[in-house]
This record gives C-alpha cells, sequence and structure tokens, in this order.
C-alpha cells in the first residue's frame, strides 16, 4: 500500500476532503519521523513497536572476497507486532 494509497481510503472511510485526508497522513508520518530520529520509541496499541536499536561495530568478511572488514556501529530501526496484529495477519481472530 502506497502513501496516496492510505490518503485515498482515509478520504473515503472519514468523508473529509483528499487534502485534508493528505495532510493528515503527512503529519502522522512526520511525527513518527520525528520521534524516531530523537531515538523515542513509537508504540501503536493493537498494532505494534517501532524502536530504534544501536548496534555494537563488529568484524564482518566480504563474501565476495573473503576480506575481513570492520562494520561500523549503528542505528537500525526495528518494528515488533502486536500480538493482537500477530494473530490477525494469520487468520487467528480468537482473542487469548
Amino acid at each position: 500500500m502506497t502513501k496516496a494509497e492510505i490518503v485515498e481510503s482515509i478520504y473515503r472511510k472519514m468523508g473529509i476532503t483528499k487534502r485534508e485526508a493528505a495532510d493528515l497522513v503527512e503529519s502522522f508520518f512526520e511525527l513518527v519521523r520525528q520521534q524516531l530520529e530523537d531515538g523515542e520509541s513509537i508504540k501503536l496499541s493493537g498494532f505494534g513497536n517501532f524502536e530504534i536499536r544501536e548496534k555494537r561495530s563488529r568484524r564482518g568478511r566480504n563474501p565476495k572476497t573473503g576480506e575481513e572488514i570492520e562494520i561500523t556501529a549503528r542505528k537500525v530501526l526495528t518494528f515488533k507486532p502486536s500480538q493482537i496484529l500477530r494473530q490477525k495477519v494469520n487468520g487467528d481472530d480468537a482473542e487469548t
């Protein structure tokens, strides 16, 4: 699903203008981006958690040449789906 499709879906379901729907979607994504940039987690109940993790530097190997290289420390974005989302994706709508 693209951002344009999200806007279209909100426009149809909420009865607001396409411009308002686009602004709403843009504002949401900007808020999420800013929080993650600041190192904050995003917890969406019933959906999942977005978190920034710090990865240490480590030794790696170039698979083509076999040469050992240093992989620098970095931040990675992770997403952990909620139990509710996992159940719905797997077709198990029964509550546990």
